[in-house]
């Protein structure tokens, strides 16, 4: 019989990436924090379609939170390698903590 693979996860320093539409979850869920990525807005760059404003947010992951007080930082950035850049910075501070 053949062994069934679990599809893995793209990850980005050693962190899983999950996209749902235009939110990316960076993180684990088992931690207490995860980084939440919005595509606000998209831009054409020689012929493809890439980020332009993507909000920011350090959040916990405890689902007995309500939505408004799960998130402990936020900021908007230009592009999507700042977002990931500052999101990274942020959950690795929070779960050093």
């Amino acid at each position: 019989m053949a062994e069934s693979k679990k599809p893995a996860f793209l990850t980005y320093k050693g962190k899983p990436l999950v996209r749902n539409g235009n939110t990316v979850y960076y993180g684990n869920m088992s931690d207490k924090y995860v980084v939440m990525l919005q595509i606000m807005s998209t831009k054409q760059t020689g012929g493809m379609e890439v980020a332009d404003k993507v909000v920011v947010q350090l959040m916990y992951t405890d689902p007995d939170l309500r939505t408004r007080d799960r998130v402990v930082k936020k900021s908007e950035k230009q592009g999507l390698y700042n977002a990931m850049d500052i999101g990274s910075i942020w959950l690795e501070r929070a779960l050093n903590e």
